[in-house]
């Protein structure tokens, strides 16, 4: 063991590292909250009084907002992608699973006039991945990964057909995110939930499958 590792493993740097996220997870948390109210709209003195820090506390954790957008980015993807997949784990069949994930994305959009969660992704998604389009890609990845398992299994299982599961799992997201992202703001009298039918309607077409798939 090197004086390195004694030192990382010392009950004040492990406390120190417990700390830190904490507050970096507090400040996230608090920008959320300012999300569901006001979008990205928020300024750095409305979060830093949410979150009941100083400001040289925030920009300890982060560089400025834009890196804390792409935190709570992070944080709702990362989130929705655990649900997914914890919502999904009774479904056996993986094509079922696939239109599980497809479709519920597309029905947690409720277009709000005063912001909320799905219009701060649709509005920041394209200004942060600009900035960012490494972090934005990988942040996207989770769910990707579960488009492409579950696109994958049913493939071998002749339930789907894919030459290329990963980059159809790819092309399949950023559909997804399009639709999403138009419906976050328009106002129609189509339900959404036909329109996420109708999507994956256009996906099992491209997949190759029949109607009794998924």
């Amino acid at each position: 063991m090197t004086s390195t590792d004694r030192v990382d493993r010392a009950p004040i740097v492990q406390r120190s590292r417990v700390r830190s996220a904490r507050q970096q997870k507090a400040i996230v948390d608090a920008a959320r909250r300012l999300v569901e109210v006001k979008g990205g709209g928020f300024t750095t003195q409305e979060l830093i009084a949410e979150a009941g820090i100083a400001l040289q506390t925030f920009y300890r954790y982060f560089a400025g907002k834009d890196e804390l957008l792409l935190a709570v980015f992070e944080d709702l993807l990362g989130e929705s992608a655990v649900l997914l997949e914890e919502q999904a784990r009774d479904i056996d069949d993986p094509a079922a699973r696939l239109r599980f994930y497809v479709t519920w994305m597309l029905r947690s959009v409720v277009p709000r006039q005063d912001g909320g969660p799905a219009q701060f992704v649709t509005s920041e998604h394209w200004r942060l991945h600009q900035m960012f389009p490494d972090d934005v890609a990988r942040i996207t990845q989770p769910i990707t990964a579960l488009f492409e398992r579950e696109l994958r299994a049913a493939t071998e299982q002749g339930r789907l057909h894919s030459s290329d599961p990963a980059r159809d799992a790819w092309f399949t997201m950023r559909l997804v995110m399009s639709v999403f992202h138009h419906y976050a703001y328009v106002t129609t009298d189509e339900h959404v939930a036909t329109v996420a039918d109708d999507l994956w309607a256009f996906c099992l077409a491209a997949y190759h499958g029949d109607r009794g798939s998924g």
